[in-house]
């Protein structure tokens, strides 16, 4: 269960700090851009997005090697639980879409919940950013 406890931390700390330096960079790249503000929005969405499906991933491998290593439970329903399996789960989790055709058995539990939590909050703090983004633009128009 410790184990458990720390790795879950340490993956939702690294998916909070790759959001926090895409949308950092993302801040820093779309002023200087010297195209329509129009293309500055699209931008700054597509590097947000882009941030998301590297989290979802993150969260996709770590369901995978968890499985894999036998000790921390394992995905049921319509799963071989493979490396896509992992992926779609990890999208409908993160997103809280939550179809419910796989479920988590063992400690997983506890990263589906500590993802689909951490995945609210980020697509929260994309949503926030771009409604910032899009204010400073429309004024620069």
């Amino acid at each position: 269960m410790f184990l458990t406890f720390i790795i879950n931390s340490i993956l939702v700390s690294i998916a909070v700090l790759i959001h926090y330096e895409a949308l950092k960079i993302l801040s820093e790249v779309i002023p200087k851009l010297k195209v329509e503000h129009r293309l500055r929005v699209l931008f700054g969405f597509f590097g947000a997005l882009l941030a998301h499906i590297i989290e979802i991933w993150m969260f996709a491998f770590a369901y995978y090697f968890k499985i894999r290593s036998g000790y921390f439970g394992t995905l049921i329903g319509n799963s071989e639980n493979s490396l896509m399996d992992c992926s779609y789960y990890s999208f409908t989790n993160y997103t809280s879409l939550g179809i419910g055709d796989i479920e988590p058995t063992g400690d997983l539990r506890f990263l589906t919940g500590l993802e689909a939590l951490t995945g609210l909050l980020l697509i929260a703090w994309t949503a926030s950013f771009m409604y910032l983004e899009m204010q400073k633009l429309w004024k620069d128009k």
